[in-house]
């Protein structure tokens, strides 16, 4: 699953009534990490210091 489609799954989730609290978190958590990963790798690809 990709950031987006987290994206557009949270933004379902939290439309329902009732809202599933701990998945709803966990996707959230999965959002961040793999923002986090992107980042990572963006900096693994483009040093901003010269080597």
């Amino acid at each position: 699953m990709d950031h987006a489609d987290l994206d557009a799954t949270i933004d379902r989730l939290a439309d329902i009534v009732p809202i599933d609290e701990l998945l709803l978190r966990r996707l959230k958590k999965r959002r961040l990490a793999l923002r986090d990963e992107v980042e990572r790798l963006e900096r693994l690809t483009d040093p901003r210091e010269p080597a």
